[in-house]
């Protein structure tokens, strides 16, 4: 069995909210082996953030400026 089928059997019996961390640390150590700075990170940061900031709650944040 490959390294990859051997994730997908782990992760797949556990309840959504721990396979979503995990995808989310997976997320995090792909952007991590790049290791070209810090705006990888901002943007590994932003894949994972998008699943929580994509609410109507949270739309009046969109127009801020960014750094």
């Amino acid at each position: 069995m490959n390294l990859a089928k051997e994730i997908y059997k782990s992760v797949k019996p556990l309840p959504d909210e721990y396979a979503l961390e995990a995808l989310r640390f997976i997320e995090y150590l792909r952007y991590k082996a790049l290791d070209q700075g810090e705006g990888h990170v901002m943007a590994a940061q932003q894949t994972s953030m998008d699943r929580v900031w994509a609410n109507e709650d949270d739309e009046v944040w969109n127009d801020v400026a960014s750094r």
